[in-house]
């Protein structure tokens, strides 16, 4: 049997699919640097990027059954299980930060001008958003707050990827002159 670094990526995880530990330390050896710098990119968070990284190579060794060579190569595989997860930490994140802590002070029901200035920029955004075509406004809507890539988006709304970054270019340059300077 050759030695692991000379296998093929997808060998690789067969051999991962097979419960052979070596064979994910090479995976990990060939694609960690490469998740951690996704995974950072994402959540912004060193702590929090090595946590996704190291959830991801986990369901590698676990779901490295399912893995078919013929749907799609083994880098992108890997590569899509871990920004799976961080979004994934992304989204545990922000519902964690919107909890409120139990000893947290209580506000006293008065806004403040800087709430009634972030309310007011809210309804511009909205009323800017309501302007845009409705292809527009759905892709914008699932890459900014669904956070899907624009490879995702091109193959969840079954368009090539030209056109999600054409709706994408259009509907920020439409904004950008609808809102001016007011955001």
């Amino acid at each position: 049997m050759p030695p692991l670094t000379e296998l093929t990526d997808e060998e690789v995880l067969e051999r991962v699919a097979r419960a052979d530990e070596a064979a994910l330390a090479e995976a990990y050896d060939r694609f960690g640097r490469v998740a951690y710098g996704l995974s950072f990119r994402i959540l912004r968070d060193a702590a929090l990027a090595e946590d996704a990284v190291q959830d991801a190579f986990l369901t590698v060794w676990r779901t490295a059954v399912s893995f078919d060579a013929r749907r799609g190569k083994a880098a992108t595989w890997i590569m899509t299980l871990v920004h799976r997860r961080a979004v994934d930490v992304v989204r545990r994140e922000d519902r964690r930060r919107g909890q409120p802590l139990d000893d947290a002070p209580q506000g006293t029901g008065e806004t403040t001008d800087e709430t009634a200035a972030v309310r007011e920029q809210r309804r511009a955004v909205q009323a800017a958003l309501a302007q845009l075509s409705p292809d527009q406004r759905e892709a914008l809507e699932l890459a900014y707050y669904g956070g899907l890539s624009q490879t995702e988006l091109s193959e969840r709304l079954g368009v090539p990827l030209g056109t999600v970054k054409s709706r994408m270019f259009a509907a920020l340059a439409k904004l950008r002159e609808l809102l001016g300077d007011d955001i």
